[in-house]
C-alpha cells in the first residue's frame, strides 16, 4: 500500500480526531512528533497536594500531577476542564495562565517519549474527598491528599517539586 492510500484509509477511519484517536494511532502518532499535554498541580488553603496513582508501562508507577494530552483542534482550557470533570469530579479554580512550560524528551523511548508539557495551578478546598469508589491505593487513578512531594513521584513529574 503506498502511503496516500494509507493516509486515505486512515482519514476514512477517523471521523472525529478531536474526540481522541484510536490507541494504535494515537500511539503511532506519538513515535513520529511530540505530544502537548496539559497537567493541573492541585492544592487546598493548607498547600497539601492532590496527585493520582499512576501504573502504565510509558510514565512508570508512581503518585504524578493529573493531566492530559491535548486533542485536535482543543483548547488548552477545555482539556484541563475535561481533566478536572474525568478525574477529579468537583469545582476546580484553574489559574489562567501556565506557571512553567517544559519540554520532556525520553530517548530510551520510541512511543509516547517526548511532550510539551503546560503546568498549570489549581485550588479546591481542603473539605474535598476524593472519590475511589472502588479503587485502591495502587489502582490507576487512586487520589490522595499528600502534606509534601512524594518520594515515589513518576518519573517525567521530577521536573514539577519544586512547585510543590
Amino acid at each position: 500500500m503506498d502511503m496516500n492510500k494509507a493516509i486515505a484509509f486512515l482519514d476514512r477511519k477517523i471521523s472525529h480526531p478531536s474526540i481522541g484517536l484510536p490507541e494504535e494511532l494515537f500511539l503511532f502518532v506519538s513515535r513520529v512528533t511530540p505530544l502537548v499535554n496539559v497537567d493541573l498541580l492541585i492544592k487546598d488553603e493548607k498547600e497539601r497536594i492532590l496527585l493520582s496513582w499512576r501504573d502504565d508501562p510509558f510514565a512508570g508507577v508512581g503518585w504524578h500531577i493529573p493531566g492530559g494530552i491535548v486533542r485536535y483542534q482543543e483548547r488548552l482550557e477545555t482539556r484541563l476542564t475535561k481533566m478536572v470533570e474525568n478525574e477529579i469530579d468537583a469545582l476546580v479554580e484553574i489559574g489562567h495562565e501556565p506557571v512553567a512550560i517544559n519540554q520532556i524528551i525520553d530517548y530510551e523511548l520510541k512511543t509516547k517519549g517526548h511532550f510539551i508539557s503546560l503546568l498549570y495551578k489549581g485550588f479546591i478546598t481542603g473539605n474535598y474527598i476524593p472519590k475511589n469508589d472502588g479503587l485502591s491505593d495502587k489502582d490507576a487513578g487512586y487520589l490522595k491528599w499528600h502534606n509534601n512531594c512524594p518520594s515515589n513521584l513518576i518519573r517525567y513529574h521530577e521536573i514539577y517539586r519544586k512547585y510543590m
